[in-house]
């Protein structure tokens, strides 16, 4: 495969679990959310399939998706339907001889420590650098990911992936870094510092130097990116209030309106949850960063995990920009 591929929702998961059936070796996820329903179910079957033929399978996500599915400030959480049929999820997957790890467990607050990483890595093939998350709701939104196949670059996503989950359980952060692939870019990972974002930062210097930029995330930006973004040729395209999935978004989205007084060219009813920026250089360069990070500032305060791919890469950037024609525009 010469370039990364760009894959909405249900693509991802068909094209996905079709991979997963045919794996070897070894195979490897983490992402925020994950359940079995209608949706998902095919996955989650292959998963349990491959680990029972003697592949290694490694699963790990976060008890954010108790609070998701039950309410963050709720004392039964885990006791919803939805919440039952996670838990019942993650015992199948156990027994079929799956590792699962459920990550954040030890985050004393409902948003702090977050695992955001979405990332599955197939023997040589990888999908991520987009957001999606693998429940019906998250297969509904305007996301996408990327499927790309390399065995080096493969390797190491596996191996940054096992370093987070093995930090997580020893409650710690694991350090940020990043690997530069020839032909394909830089992928970037933060580690789960509070306050350190690799990614955020390499979006506030490309921000500061770019001419023109677009902007897509879920939520407006404020903090340092949005004050940079105030005073450069930026479009910008986040949720309405009125659009957002739940209240605790809306009043995220509200808040960052209100302080940042910025305002959203996004008018479709579906939900954004895509995350990019696309930046146009001096000398007519475009440069792209995508992911899993919504560029929002908060996220870096809470020390959130996160993944991510800046590239100047044409094919890549020309799918993200049919991307936003043809879903955000």
């Amino acid at each position: 495969m010469s370039s990364p591929k760009l894959l909405l929702p249900p693509e991802y998961v068909q094209k996905a679990t079709q991979r997963i059936k045919k794996a070897k070796d070894e195979v490897t996820l983490i992402c925020m959310m994950i359940t079995e329903d209608p949706g998902t179910d095919q996955v989650i079957n292959a998963l349990c399939e491959a680990a029972q033929r003697g592949v290694t399978v490694s699963v790990a996500a976060d008890v954010f998706t108790y609070g998701e599915f039950g309410g963050h400030f709720v004392p039964l959480k885990y006791y919803t339907k939805k919440s039952r049929t996670t838990t019942h999820m993650a015992k199948k997957l156990a027994a079929a001889g799956v590792k699962f790890t459920w990550l954040g467990r030890f985050s004393l607050l409902p948003f702090t420590g977050r695992t955001h990483t979405k990332a599955l890595v197939v023997d040589d093939t990888i999908y991520s650098f987009g957001g999606v998350n693998l429940d019906d709701d998250s297969l509904s939104f305007t996301d996408y990911m990327f499927e790309y196949k390399n065995h080096k670059i493969a390797h190491q996503v596996r191996d940054s992936i096992k370093r987070l989950v093995a930090a997580d359980d020893d409650n710690f952060a694991y350090r940020n870094h990043s690997y530069y692939y020839e032909g394909l870019g830089t992928i970037l990972f933060d580690g789960g510092f509070q306050g350190n974002s690799l990614i955020y930062r390499r979006a506030c210097q490309l921000s500061k130097e770019a001419d023109t930029i677009l902007f897509v995330s879920q939520y407006c930006p404020v903090g340092k990116l949005g004050r940079i973004l105030r005073n450069k040729e930026t479009k910008l395209y986040f949720n309405q209030p009125t659009n957002t999935n739940n209240k605790i978004n809306a009043f995220i989205i509200r808040t960052g309106m209100f302080l940042s007084g910025q305002k959203t060219l996004y008018t479709r009813s579906t939900y954004l949850h895509a995350k990019f920026m696309i930046f146009t250089m001096p000398n007519g360069e475009k440069i792209a960063l995508t992911g899993s990070h919504n560029f929002l500032y908060a996220g870096v305060l809470l020390g959130t995990r996160e993944i991510a791919l800046e590239t100047n890469n044409k094919k890549v950037i020309d799918q993200l920009e049919g991307f936003f024609k043809k879903h955000v525009k």
